[in-house]
Parts: structure tokens; C-alpha cells; sequence
């Protein structure tokens, strides 16, 4: 199984204004002449990783990164439970985008995203199909209520018991109801830090239930140590969640002749629980020209997903 590219520092970095009382983190590596590529991070929440910039040849790409409003370096960071997030939706993500590339000096650019990155980068590139020269989608998710109901619900029927204490973390009187809106009140409106603090484990704890049958996957995750890192991601993701990202039902389908033109490649796990392979099928179908591959891991992918995510930077470094 061939390597990623060797670890290489970002040669530019800074803090970008983009309104509402907002600045967005963003680094750019690689080649400042090469072809300009986007990365858009999952979660919401996630933000961006050095281990990222391995994936694209720093000889031919120029590669950016940034933190959405709210995580990483970006301020105000959702990890204070004092930072109001009205000013943080999918309209206001697809806004900073734009801003970063004008702020950049980019034409055009390769937009990657994975998970919660490929609800951003489809509705992105659906409003601006002229600023994107081909896409690279991981782990197929459209944040449709639907889609939202099977993490949140359905997919319980494969971890009884993780969903049974999931579903005990919220108000008797919420438990049959919707979950997501539920911890987005405990998290996001509950006047006792107490109470948000325990929601945040609570979440991630069914986060990292979805995905503890994935090969390499440690449970509890590491990264729920930094506190403030688990604050910001479960308000974050909770927050987006309950809005269905902001999005029409089946609004990226019903829209992805747009992308008509834009060569992509999507990647999706067979074995992926938190969000099944139909998901994915489902956009190859409504999008003229996707090629699809499945491979045999989830979420977090697996050794083909590396390969084949390898050869679609290799092969787009050359257009």
C-alpha cells in the first residue's frame, strides 16, 4: 500500500474577519503556485488536521484549510458556553468560503470534504459551481432530517445498549421525542454549565458508539480529553442537527444537476453505521458524471479509501 506524502508545515497562515464578530483560522501548504484545493473538515466542529495536507502532492497543489466558525482557532470557539451560535449555519459557512477564496486570490479550486464537510462542500458548490474545478467526497453525508433520524434513532437498533443511555441523557419527557432537538436545548439553551457538560459526554459517547466497530478505533476517543474541544464539537454538531443544516429536505439531490460539468469522485464505507451506503448511491445517482466507489470499511474509512482518495489528488493534480 503506497505511503501519503511526507508531513509539510503550512508556508501561510492567518485569521480572517468574516463578519458577525467572527474570524476563521486558515493555513495554506504545498506549492503557492500549484492547483488550488479546499478542504472543507467534518463534524461540524471537527476542524482542520495536519494529517490532511499528506493526501495532496505538495509539488502540485496549492492546499488550504480552515476552521469553520466556532472551532480549531477560530473565534468566538463554541467550547465557551458563553458564545452565541445564531451566527453560525450553513449560509454563513458557504459565505466564509467565498470570502477565504477572494481573500486568497483564487479562480477556481478542488473542494474535498468528508462526512459533515460533504453537506458543506455540496451545498457550496451547488450555489457556486463556477468557483469549483472538481470535488472529492469521503464518507457521504446530507444531513437530511432523515439522514439525522437514522443517527440518532434508527441506527440504535445496532447498539442497544449505548442507545438506551443515550436516550437516558435527555429529559424523561424528551425521550421519545427527537433526541437531536433535545441535546440541542441541554447543550445550547440549559442555564446550568453542569447539565451542558454532561450533555457534551453524553453525545460523544454515542459518537464514538457508532463507531467503536471500526478497525483502529479507540473508545473513549483521545480527542474528547480537551474538554473545550467536546464542548464546541457536541454543541456544534447538535446545533447543525437539529436545523437539518439549514437545507430543504432532498435539497442537494434536487440541486445536483449543477453540478453538472464538475468532475467528482465519492468515497463511502459498506460497513458505514453512521450513515448507510444508499446515502451515497443515491447522490451518484443524482449527479451527472460522480464516479462511486465503495469500499469495505465506515465512517473513518480504511486502507482502499486512502488508495483510491490518493489517486483522485494524483489525477485531478494533473487538470
Amino acid at each position: 500500500m503506497r505511503e501519503p506524502y511526507p508531513p509539510r508545515e503550512p508556508y501561510e497562515s492567518g485569521m480572517l474577519d468574516v463578519g458577525d464578530g467572527q474570524s476563521i483560522y486558515w493555513e495554506v501548504s504545498g506549492n503557492p503556485n500549484g492547483k488550488a484545493a479546499v478542504a472543507l473538515h467534518g463534524g461540524p466542529g471537527g476542524g482542520s488536521s495536519p494529517g490532511r495536507r499528506r493526501f495532496f502532492d505538495p509539488d502540485r497543489y496549492r492546499f488550504v484549510q480552515f476552521d469553520q466558525r466556532g472551532c480549531g482557532r477560530s473565534t468566538p470557539h463554541a467550547g465557551d458556553f458563553s458564545t452565541d451560535l445564531s451566527a453560525n449555519t450553513t449560509h454563513h459557512l458557504i459565505a466564509d468560503i467565498e470570502r477565504l477564496r477572494e481573500h486568497l486570490g483564487i479562480e477556481r479550486w478542488l473542494v474535498w470534504g468528508a462526512s459533515w464537510g460533504v453537506t458543506l462542500g455540496l451545498a457550496y458548490a451547488e450555489r457556486h459551481p463556477e468557483r469549483v474545478s472538481e470535488m472529492i467526497l469521503l464518507s457521504i453525508a446530507l444531513t437530511r432530517r432523515a439522514d439525522v433520524r437514522w443517527f440518532s434513532h434508527d441506527v440504535g437498533r445496532y447498539f442497544p445498549e449505548e442507545w438506551a443511555r443515550f436516550r437516558a441523557g435527555v429529559p424523561a419527557g424528551d425521550r421519545d421525542g427527537d433526541l437531536v432537538r433535545a441535546y440541542d436545548r441541554l447543550l445550547n439553551q440549559h442555564p446550568d454549565p453542569g447539565v451542558r457538560l454532561q450533555a457534551a459526554r453524553d453525545w460523544v459517547a454515542w459518537e464514538d458508539a457508532l463507531l467503536s466497530l471500526e478497525e483502529g478505533y479507540v473508545s473513549p476517543h483521545p480527542r474528547w480529553a480537551d474538554e473545550r474541544y467536546m464542548i464546541a464539537f457536541a454543541r456544534l454538531v447538535t446545533h447543525y442537527f437539529s436545523h437539518a443544516a439549514w437545507l430543504e429536505e432532498d435539497e442537494l439531490l434536487r440541486n445536483a444537476s449543477r453540478l453538472a460539468g464538475i468532475p467528482g469522485v465519492l468515497l463511502h464505507g459498506r460497513l458505514d453505521l453512521a450513515g448507510p451506503a444508499d446515502v451515497a448511491w443515491q447522490l451518484a445517482q443524482a449527479w451527472p458524471g460522480a464516479e462511486l466507489h465503495f469500499v469495505p470499511g465506515g465512517h473513518t474509512g480504511d486502507a482502499e479509501m486512502s488508495r483510491l482518495y490518493l489517486e483522485a489528488t494524483d489525477r485531478f493534480a494533473r487538470y
